[in-house]
This record gives structure tokens, sequence and C-alpha cells, in this order.
């Protein structure tokens, strides 16, 4: 079996983000880029289903500017057999992106689509879904925990109400939840190794996705900060002052 793994680069999740005066974004002016965390997750759970004989390749896919490349020699270092970036200058939005890997499952035909349930810049939460539409594939979104089952998977899955278990035929795609796995730490020979295996270049154009944007950003501001405390004397006072932000 192929496992195809879309990664995404993303401001690092240690970066504290600032919105640029004009309000017209986040200011990315060097600023440190790293792999999407929930990427890394879908990479490392790949890596691990293909330690246990269950896949033969991984094949990581990245879409955007020329510094993805490096997001996708990360997946490389980590286990990855060989990569794909699509280049683009600009956002690419959510059904763009699926429509891209679309194509992109279409010419690889993997058994297997494992990716982030949601990308930390924009939250979306919106990628995998479309993709199996599209492809009309079984989907298990939030996986926290993957098992092969004959044919197909199992996926326990996180809800509102607690875990679900679900079987998914194959192929399919999972989108992965935080709990699934901790990704590992790509080893010097093999972040070595990486920069020896194959990144394939392609574009928008080549697949036949026009990329333009069908959402207009109108302004993007920091959340309001929040309020000091304040002590109270007593339960009656506690009471009082409930009452009166009508909360009681």
């Amino acid at each position: 079996m192929k496992i195809l793994v879309p990664v995404k680069r993303v401001v690092d999740y240690n970066v504290k983000v600032r919105v640029k005066p004009d309000q017209s974004g986040v200011d990315l002016a060097n600023v440190k880029m790293s792999m999407n965390p929930f990427c890394e997750i879908a990479v490392e759970e790949a890596i691990r289903m293909k330690e246990k004989g269950l896949a033969e390749e991984i094949v990581a896919v990245s879409i955007g500017p020329a510094q993805a490349q490096e997001t996708i020699r990360t997946a490389l270092a980590m286990g990855a057999d060989r990569g794909i970036h699509v280049a683009a200058d600009a956002p690419v939005e959510p059904l763009a992106v699926a429509k891209i890997l679309k194509a992109i499952v279409d010419e690889e035909q993997p058994g297997l689509v494992i990716l982030g349930k949601q990308a930390i810049d924009d939250d979306t939460n919106a990628t995998g879904q479309m993709l199996a539409a599209l492809l009309g594939w079984p989907q298990a979104a939030f996986a926290s925990k993957v098992e092969k089952d004959g044919d197909g998977l199992n996926v326990t899955r996180e809800i509102d109400g607690g875990l679900q278990t679900i079987h998914v035929a194959l192929p399919a795609i999972v989108t992965t939840d935080l709990r699934l796995n901790e990704p590992r730490y790509a080893s010097l020979p093999n972040i070595m190794k990486a920069k020896r295996k194959p990144i394939d270049a392609k574009t928008p154009d080549d697949y036949g996705v026009d990329i333009a944007p069908r959402l207009e950003v109108l302004k993007v501001a920091e959340p309001p900060k929040r309020q000091a405390g304040e002590k109270v004397e007593n339960v009656a006072e506690l009471v009082a002052k409930l009452k009166k932000a009508g909360v009681l």
C-alpha cells in the first residue's frame, strides 16, 4: 500500500503571532516557520504503518512557496520516501488544496491518504473532508487510534461525547488528532539522507486547478486582552456581582 501525506508550512507554534499594522493579515517577516503539528502526527502515523509492514511507500505532498520544500524535507528526514511540491506563492484555500490533492491521488493511486485534521494558521478543518467528498472515499476524521483490520481500518475518533470507533474500507481518508501519537525527531543521518530523496516539482496548472481565491479577508485583528479578575469578600457579594453581570 502507498500512503499519501499532505503537509503544510505554517508559523511555528512557539512563535507569538503578530498582526500587520494595517490589519491585512499576519506579519510573516523574519518569522520561524515549520511543519504544521497535526501534519507531523500524520507523517509519524504513516511511518509507523510502514514499519509494521502495512505500507511500502510514503509520499509527502506540500502546496506552497519554494520554502515549502523544506517542510517536505522534514517529512523525508522523518521517514517519508519521496515528495511532491506544488508551487504556489499565494495562500491556497482548502477547496483548491483538495482539488489538487484529488488530482495527485488520481495520479499516484495511494491506498490511504492521512493528513492533519487542521492547520494551526487558519484552523479551517476542511481539506480532509473536502478531499473525501471529491474522491467519493470513506473518511475517518479526528483519529486518535488507527488499526489495520482486514481490508480496512478501525479508527477511534474523538467526538464531543467521547470516543467513537468506526471501520472504514480502503482506500480512505484519515485526519489526525493530537492524541494519535508523538512525532519522532529526525536523526542527523536521516536528515542527510533526506537531501538525496527526490521531490517532484509541480504547479497547479499541471493538475488543471484554478487556485484563485474565492474568499476575501476583510480584517485580521488580535483577540481582546483578558481583563483582570476581581476579588470578593464573601459569597453574597459574588452572587450579587454575577447577577449584575447577567450570569445568574
